[in-house]
């Protein structure tokens, strides 16, 4: 299963009690509640779909749209290796 942006709202959305439609692209992460340890696990999570996913470049841009820049380039990079399809 690929990972796209609406999986990854809705992960989000999950993990801080918030519906994902709450989750705008560029809202801070953190701000809604989001901590180091439940980011951390949502990468763990999202790497089982085979991409390797490196926590500090996630830690660096804590909004859903810079999140997906960094999915959406490991799943072009994969894709490349012949690995990962990309998501929608």
């Amino acid at each position: 299963m690929s990972l796209t942006r609406e999986r990854m709202r809705a992960d989000i959305a999950a993990l801080i009690h918030e519906a994902p439609e709450e989750i705008g692209g560029d809202d801070n992460l953190i701000d809604l509640g989001l901590d180091s340890m439940r980011a951390m696990n949502l990468l763990v999570a999202w790497s089982k779909t085979g991409l390797e996913l490196d926590f500090s470049e996630f830690a660096e841009r804590l909004t859903l749209d810079a999140w997906w820049a960094i999915v959406r380039r490991c799943q072009e990079d994969a894709a490349r290796r012949g690995g990962v399809q990309g998501g929608a």
